[in-house]
């Protein structure tokens, strides 16, 4: 009797089990070696680990290669993906119903009753929430492992951002050096002719200090650009989680593209992929879904169960009709929700925590509105500098350093002039160098802002210069 009621208990509860447990949500396989663009919809597979080897950073290594280096190997980039991970997972805990209850009970003293002894029962109960009550948690589940995959998207840009940026200052910090360097050898070639003009009474002795000061000055601004190094190389390590001394060649040249997007186009794009944005439209679901989950609290939940008694044979000779059958007890029972002013107060906790996070959402976007209006104002203004630099004033100043040279060498220009050349010479190269950099960490921040690639273009031609004719 026993083992027959406990088997159409459970069938009859298993089959409201099965109808209302859903299977676990799948989570995107996480593929570090997923690169740019880095705003793409799917993330990566299974996290970095020692089982997937990391590229190997040579002269020849370009941008690609560091970029898949910080995702296989960044730690944040990887704590990010398990957040999203353990999010996702929240969703089929929230669907499910709660664990049946079984109870045991046995009596001390027997029951008698009319067709027995009654000496021990069993029940099984479960407890259904209330209609939508499941749905709802599930939903505002979702949407909030639906942040946290957003999350993880920033994450990624964000890193991949600050790679591109310490790259961009390492090359920037090795063209300067290497044009530094140049320009020491030229003056110190100088100089050998300054002496020996200087020994011949062609040149005065201020002629040689001046020079001498120059060089000195020129020494002193490349010890201060080798200590730079260590820093600079540091901060490159550090976005691929490196050793702050690990070993890392300066790169020999970055990607020579522009865009032409207007700024009404990025913010467009700003406001439909950012990963940022996106996180915070997701809780603003969530949000409302605790609201609904909130108005429900005041529907009672429902709970079903059955019982079984076990009942021996009557005693006493007495053989009565129904003798030693053992009673079987359905049961319905619920919660009743009377105090009503706590399911007013749980409203307006999810009302006032919807509204926070709308709010927190419109002056995020403002926030970063702002940031990429001036971000592309940066790009627009470096971009106009390289072409200023590398079109006309570089050439004219070449061409103004030779003449001053070919003049110095016979007699018809002063060593002063001479100096002026190169130094203004060396200060534009410093500076197209410095604006070809800052030009690529703006195109990379807008990147970073607008949570998508935009439209690149190989950089145009340098133009032919046509400097005046100089008497």
């Amino acid at each position: 009797m026993i083992g027959r009621w406990l088997t159409t208990g459970a069938a009859v509860l298993g089959a409201a089990l099965a109808g209302g447990c859903p299977g676990p949500t799948d989570v995107a396989a996480y593929d570090p070696a997923a690169l740019p663009p880095a705003a793409a919809p799917s993330p990566p597979g299974p996290p970095p680990g020692p089982a997937r080897a990391l590229p190997e950073l040579t002269e020849r290594s370009g941008l690609d290669d560091y970029l898949a280096y910080a995702a296989l190997n960044n730690p944040h980039l990887a704590a990010a993906f398990y957040r999203w991970r353990a999010a996702a997972e929240v969703e089929p805990q929230a669907r499910a119903l709660p664990d049946p209850r079984l109870t045991y009970q046995h009596y001390l003293r027997e029951v008698e009753t009319r067709v027995g002894a009654q000496q021990q029962a069993v029940g099984i109960a479960q407890t259904f929430p209330w209609f939508g009550k499941r749905r709802l948690r599930g939903e505002a589940a979702a949407e909030a492992a639906g942040a946290a995959r957003q999350r993880y998207e920033a994450a990624k840009l964000e890193l991949f951002f600050r790679v591109r940026q310490a790259y961009y200052d390492c090359y920037y910090l090795g063209r300067v050096l290497a044009t530094t360097e140049e320009n020491f050898r030229l003056l110190k070639y100088l100089e050998n002719v300054v002496r020996l003009r200087y020994r011949n009474q062609a040149d005065p002795q201020s002629a040689l200090l001046r020079l001498q000061v120059e060089l000195g000055r020129l020494q002193d601004r490349l010890a201060g650009l080798r200590d730079r190094l260590s820093p600079t190389a540091a901060a490159l390590n550090a976005a691929l989680s490196r050793p702050p001394d690990a070993p890392l060649p300066l790169p020999a040249s970055i990607p020579a593209e522009t865009t032409d997007a207007a700024d009404a186009q990025l913010l467009a794009w700003q406001a439909q992929a950012s990963p940022a944005l996106r996180a915070m439209q997701f809780e603003v679901a969530a949000s409302r879904r605790r609201i609904d989950l909130a108005r429900k609290e005041y529907y009672p939940d429902l709970t079903l169960g059955l019982t079984y008694i076990d009942t021996n044979a009557s005693t006493g000779g007495r053989h009565p009709d129904g003798d030693g059958d053992d009673p079987v007890i359905a049961m319905l029972s619920m919660n009743v929700p009377i105090w009503r002013a706590k399911y007013d107060a749980g409203v307006r906790e999810a009302r006032a925590g919807s509204r926070a996070v709308r709010l927190e959402r419109a002056a995020l976007a403002d926030a970063l509105a702002l940031r990429l209006k001036t971000t592309a104002y940066r790009y627009r203004d470096a971009h106009r500098e390289v072409g200023l630099y590398r079109d006309t004033l570089l050439p004219k100043a070449r061409q103004a350093y030779r003449i001053a040279e070919t003049d110095f060498s016979t007699g018809k220009a002063g060593f002063n002039d001479l100096i002026d050349a190169q130094r203004t010479l060396l200060d534009l190269q410093l500076a197209y160098h410095r604006a070809q950099a800052e030009r690529a960490k703006a195109l990379a921040e807008i990147e970073l802002l607008v949570g998508r690639p935009v439209p690149r273009a190989p950089e145009a031609p340098p133009e032919t210069a046509q400097p005046e004719e100089t008497k």
